[in-house]
């Protein structure tokens, strides 16, 4: 579309509050106009939806968490600021042997993450009470939704952002590498 490009180390703070807040962080200022945003949304939409898979896969370590945290019959789910179908496709094509008991994307009218909404919705449909979550995120955006939600905020260091916003923003606990995730629980609950 011709706009300014940006280093790649800013779209790791321009990702995370969803696709309209992404495009509003990367355009120039005068551009902000709904009809313009709303253009660059669906353009930006339908090329990912086009090379998502090319460069698209979990994080080292995270395969044989989830089938540790399986083994210990912990209930787990998903929860995304992505659309709910692209939520789905992408765990079901990169984390096809993972028991998630719920993998939920952004659906409207429901608010986008750091709103507790959809976080208390996955709560309240797994009917277990918010503070019984362990939430693992690595974004500030992560760790706000998991406050309010009244969940257990645990920031993870694999991700793209620091130890420093990760705290700041609410984390109670931070974790290096996926199995780091396994010292959280009690053997002996």
């Amino acid at each position: 579309m011709n706009l300014p490009t940006h280093p790649i180390d800013a779209y790791k703070y321009f990702i995370g509050d969803g696709r309209e807040q992404l495009v509003r962080r990367a355009i120039p200022g005068g551009l902000a106009d709904p009809a313009a945003i709303a253009r660059i949304v669906n353009a930006m939409t339908e090329e990912y939806a086009k090379c998502w898979a090319q460069n698209s896969r979990p994080y080292d370590g995270i395969p044989e968490l989830l089938v540790r945290l399986d083994d210990l019959n912990l209930v787990m789910a998903v929860l995304s600021n992505k659309p709910d179908d692209f939520t789905k496709l992408m765990v079901n094509s990169l984390l096809p042997a993972c028991p998630f008991r719920i993998v939920q994307g952004h659906k409207p009218p429901v608010p986008i993450k750091p709103d507790p909404t959809a976080a208390l919705d996955i709560a309240d449909k797994l009917r277990i009470p918010p503070y019984k979550f362990l939430y693992l995120g690595d974004t500030k955006t992560d760790m706000l939704t998991a406050t309010a939600a009244g969940m257990f905020p645990v920031g993870v260091l694999w991700g793209f952002r620091t130890a420093d916003e990760l705290i700041a923003s609410g984390a109670k606990a931070l974790v290096e590498k996926p199995l780091d995730v396994l010292s959280l629980f009690d053997p002996n609950p």
